[in-house]
């Protein structure tokens, strides 16, 4: 099952939970699918200055093949990884789903909500998937990205090709695809949009018996039943007990700060604190300046008119 979100939209503390169901097993990001084959996984993390965009895959690796994470199995992890260089990425996912069978794998990295010819090709390589599109309200997913970047500025000064800040000044254009806002303006709401725009679309390709909309904040605020939704819709176990299993997102083996190598593999929010605390539904609006504007803005009518029809007010 492939979860299908932004940065910043519960995906960290939901995939735990759906991973706790004894019948399923939540995977951390592996950001693994929008490449061909490991090696060019791993050469895209050389190229790039996130190297932690491969701490997920390695704990992963560490964890189901060398039975613990610790800086000793996560360099293991790495050499297993570079020795299946030439393997498509789509069979090393059959590979952990067989390592973790019956179980079912949740994999939530979204990385795999960046490009359309991603999601394309994990449609045509896993046809009998399902999909789950992970929502967040465009008010409180930008107070995320904007509490984000002021931890991280806090502890050093953020470069500017750093991911925050390019989901911060995002900028869909008709022709380039995408670009800074004026002078650098932080404003996360159109990268909200362009993402869930791109889910949206996608998923007009899949057949709606293979497709779900879960509002995060319904499931922080009323878990049992929304648990209890998902687990029926895959046809797995809905009882007291298999729900009660979700609530512990923190025995999520991937729930905590890992070794030196791999720290991360999460949201770092989550690792240094991965229960699951209910709580009320957050009384966003879509009216109304953003607090992240310093000239008072609001959302544009394009965002109101989609998370409208995604059930936001």
């Amino acid at each position: 099952m492939f979860v299908l979100a932004p940065v910043r939209s519960f995906t960290s503390v939901v995939c735990a939970m759906l991973g706790q169901h004894p019948q399923m097993y939540g995977l951390p990001e592996t950001n693994l699918l929008c490449h061909a084959t490991v090696g060019a996984k791993l050469q895209s993390v050389r190229r790039s200055s996130h190297r932690s965009t491969l701490h997920g895959l390695l704990r992963l690796v560490a964890e189901l093949y060398f039975g613990a994470q610790t800086a000793h199995t996560v360099e293991c992890a790495r050499e297993w990884l570079r020795a299946r260089a030439g393997l498509k990425t789509e069979d090393l996912f059959r590979t952990f789903a067989e390592s973790v069978f019956p179980r079912v794998l949740v994999e939530k990295s979204p990385s795999n909500a960046n490009r359309i010819e991603c999601l394309r090709r994990m449609a045509a390589k896993f046809p009998d998937a399902r999909y789950i599109h992970l929502l967040r309200h465009p008010r409180g997913h930008g107070e995320s990205v904007m509490k984000a970047i002021r931890h991280e500025s806090a502890r050093r000064s953020l470069p500017a090709e750093h991911w925050l800040l390019q989901v911060a000044t995002y900028r869909a254009t008709a022709r380039s695809g995408a670009g800074r806002g004026a002078d650098g303006e932080l404003d996360p709401q159109h990268w909200w949009y362009a993402r869930n725009r791109l889910i949206v679309e996608f998923l007009e390709s899949i057949p709606p018996e293979q497709q779900m909309r879960l509002r995060g904040e319904a499931v922080l605020s009323d878990g049992d039943q929304q648990l209890a939704a998902v687990a029926g819709w895959l046809g797995l176990r809905a009882d007291a007990g298999a729900i009660a299993m979700m609530k512990h997102p923190e025995r999520s083996p991937f729930a905590f700060l890992g070794p030196r190598g791999a720290k991360y593999g999460n949201d770092e929010f989550f690792l240094r604190d991965p229960r699951f605390r209910p709580r009320e539904a957050l009384g966003h609006t879509l009216d109304g300046p953003l607090s992240w504007r310093p000239d008072g803005g609001e959302f544009a009518a394009e965002v109101k008119a989609l998370a409208t029809d995604l059930g936001y007010i």
